[in-house]
C-alpha cells in the first residue's frame, strides 16, 4: 500500500463527521486484505451516545455520494445513518496485552483554496467537494493507520492490535459513543496522535498538556409569529430571547479555579423585517481546564438559556452536540514513545510535551480516561510538520514526508510492547 497515494486519495474525497462513508468504506476493505477482523457499522459504536448526528437528508445525500465516487455498496449499507466507526484486530503469534491506536477520519465544512501555490491544487487531489476539506491532517492520520495495519500484518509479535478509525472528531463527537460500545474495555495500552499543531518537521512530543474540557451545545427558542407593527403584542419573540441569552453568557464570569472559555458562536432567528421571530437558535461552547469547572459553566449556562426564556414566555430546548473533558497522558508511555521516536530515521527533536500547550480540545480523552480507569495506560503524542496554514485554514497542508516515519515509529512502538 502506498501511503502518500491513500492519503491523497483521502484528501481528494473529505467527508465530514458521521458522513464518512466512502473513507470508512476504504478502511474496511484494505483492513480485510491486510487479515484484520473488522467491526463496523452499528457493532462498532452505540448508536445512542453519538452526538451532533447530521439529519437524515444530509446522511442519506452523503451516502448517495459515496456511493458514486466508489465506496462498497455492500459495507456502507451496515454503516447507514452514521454509523461510520472502524475497528481492526489482528492477533500475533503469541498470546501478549493489547495495544490500540487511534486515528481520527473527517473533514472540515472548509473551502480548499485554489491558490497555484497549494500544494494538493498544484498536484491534482485539491478536494473533490466544494465547501468542504481536510484541514486538520485527519487524511494523513488515517492513511497512516492503513499504514501501520500493513506492517502489522505479519503477526510477528505477541499480544494483540486494535486500530480505532474513528468517525466525528471535530467537535468532539464520535469517541465517547465508541467508548460506550465497549470498544476500549480490554485495552492495555492506548496511543493517540496528530500531525501539525504548530510543532514542526523532525521534532516529535511523547505527550500532550493542555487539553480543555469542553462541552458543545445548540439551543432552540420558540416563540409565537405575529406582526410586528399592528399586534406586536401578541408575539414572542425569540430572537430577543436568545439575544439576552447570549449577553449573559457571555457576561458569566472567570473562574478561580483555572482557565475557562466561553463562546457563542452562531446567533440566528427570524424572517422578516416585519414579524415577531417565533423561532432563534444558537450555537454555544464552553471549555475549562477542569471538567469540574467546565460542568459548572455548563450548569450557569442552562441556567441562562432558561431564565432568558421565560422572560419572554418562551419554550426552550438544549442539545448537547459534543464532548471533550482533559487528557493526563501516562508517564511511562510518554517515556516509551520519545526513546522509539529517538531510534526512529527522521525525528531529530524528541520532548516530552508540546512546551506550549494546548488549549483546544479532544474526544480521545474519553477513550484515554476508559483505558486508564481499567488499569491501563494511555497519551496523547504530536508528531511534527511544517504547516504552510493554521489548522482549519483554507491553505493548510502537512509535508507527505512525515507519513512514513510517522507509520515507522508506532510500528516500532507496537512492537516495543508485544515483544
Amino acid at each position: 500500500m502506498d501511503v502518500i497515494s491513500t492519503r491523497r486519495d483521502f484528501h481528494r474525497y473529505p467527508e465530514v463527521g458521521f458522513t464518512e462513508f466512502r473513507t470508512a468504506s476504504k478502511v474496511v476493505e484494505l483492513l480485510d486484505s491486510f487479515g484484520y477482523q473488522v467491526i463496523y457499522g452499528p457493532d462498532a459504536l452505540e448508536g445512542n451516545a453519538r452526538q451532533g448526528v447530521p439529519s437524515e437528508e444530509v446522511l442519506e445525500k452523503s451516502f448517495n455520494r459515496a456511493l458514486e465516487d466508489g465506496a462498497n455498496p455492500e459495507i456502507i449499507e451496515k454503516m447507514k445513518g452514521g454509523y461510520t466507526a472502524v475497528i481492526g484486530i489482528i492477533k500475533g503469534k503469541e498470546d501478549g496485552p493489547t495495544v490500540a491506536f487511534r486515528f481520527d477520519m473527517d473533514a472540515l465544512p472548509v473551502r480548499e483554496s485554489t491558490d497555484s501555490d497549494h500544494f494538493p491544487q498544484m498536484e491534482g487531489f485539491r478536494s473533490k467537494y466544494e465547501g468542504y476539506m481536510h484541514a486538520c491532517a485527519h487524511d494523513g492520520h488515517t492513511a497512516i493507520g492503513l499504514g501501520l495495519a500493513e506492517k502489522l500484518s505479519d503477526r510477528q509479535f505477541a499480544g494483540t492490535v486494535k486500530l480505532i478509525f474513528q468517525p466525528a472528531e471535530e467537535g468532539v463527537r464520535g469517541a465517547y459513543s465508541i467508548v460506550k460500545k465497549g470498544m476500549l474495555d480490554d485495552v492495555n495500552y492506548l496511543f493517540c496522535q496528530h500531525l501539525g499543531t504548530n510543532v514542526p518537521l523532525g521534532e516529535f512530543h511523547g505527550g500532550s498538556l493542555g487539553f480543555l474540557a469542553t462541552t458543545k451545545m445548540v439551543a432552540h427558542f420558540y416563540g409565537i409569529s405575529s406582526h410586528a407593527g399592528a399586534s406586536p403584542e401578541e408575539g414572542r419573540n425569540a430572537l430577543l430571547g436568545a439575544a439576552t441569552a447570549l449577553l449573559n453568557i457571555h457576561a458569566i464570569p472567570r473562574f478561580s479555579s483555572g482557565s475557562t472559555r466561553i463562546n457563542v458562536g452562531v446567533l440566528e432567528g427570524g424572517t422578516a423585517a416585519n414579524i415577531i421571530p417565533e423561532y432563534a437558535k444558537m450555537v454555544i461552547e464552553t471549555r475549562s481546564v477542569s471538567e469540574e469547572t467546565n460542568e459548572e459553566l455548563l450548569r450557569r449556562v442552562k441556567n441562562i438559556l432558561s431564565h432568558s426564556a421565560a422572560m419572554y414566555e418562551l419554550q426552550h430546548k438544549v442539545e448537547i452536540v459534543g464532548k471533550a473533558i482533559p487528557i493526563n497522558c501516562s508517564q511511562d508511555l510518554i517515556e516509551l514513545a520519545m526513546a522509539e521516536a529517538k531510534q526512529t530515521e527522521g525525528f531529530t527533536s524528541v520532548k516530552p510535551y508540546e512546551e506550549s500547550g494546548s488549549t483546544g480540545s479532544e474526544d480521545a480523552s474519553f477513550m484515554i480516561k476508559r483505558v486508564q480507569e481499567n488499569g491501563g495506560q494511555g497519551t496523547y503524542m504530536i508528531i511534527g510538520t511544517d504547516i504552510p496554514a493554521p489548522h482549519h485554514h483554507p491553505k493548510f497542508d502537512i509535508q507527505e514526508e512525515v507519513l512514513l516515519r510517522s507509520v515507522e515509529l508506532l510500528n516500532r512502538i507496537a512492537r516495543k510492547l508485544l515483544k
